[in-house]
């Protein structure tokens, strides 16, 4: 011999093997499978706080309307302070009914966001409601739920 060691085809080869194509693929469905749900829940409940906010400011605006005028009603018979048009970056659309003396603000999430399930309400007594959530939710009606496990704001 001549001193010179001569590399094996085990030591050259190059590549995975197939137990480790295997190992990465089961922790790439893991992740998948933990991860991806909870993300999209995460995502959800972002956008359900969109709707929250404006059901709160509207209620707001709407407060001060009735300081100032003593009715919730505008001259047409509206609503004093009536929703703005639904942009392409908003969750939710919101309506608004309206007395002299009440009112019902209403947020519809948009189908597109994935949200046409949640229906929530705020009146002038600030009492909030939750008419609908997706299926496999669960729904507390006198509060804003945005939890699946029916947690409330």
């Amino acid at each position: 011999m001549n001193g010179h060691c001569v590399p094996s085809a085990a030591a050259t080869s190059q590549g995975f093997t197939l137990v480790e194509t295997l190992i990465a693929l089961a922790i790439v469905a893991l992740v998948t499978t933990f991860a991806v749900p909870q993300y999209t829940a995460y995502i959800a409940r972002s956008r359900l706080l969109d709707g929250f906010v404006k059901l709160s400011d509207y209620r707001s605006q709407m407060e001060q309307y009735f300081l100032d005028r003593r009715t919730y009603l505008d001259d047409a018979g509206g609503c004093g302070v009536a929703p703005l048009a639904t942009a392409t970056a908003d969750a939710f659309t919101v309506t608004c009914t309206a007395t002299a003396t009440t009112f019902i603000y209403t947020a519809v999430g948009i189908a597109s966001k994935g949200l046409n399930s949640f229906r929530f309400t705020i009146d002038e007594t600030g009492a909030r409601s939750t008419l609908s959530v997706p299926p496999g939710w669960s729904r507390t009606p006198d509060c804003w739920t945005f939890r699946q496990d029916g947690g409330c704001a």
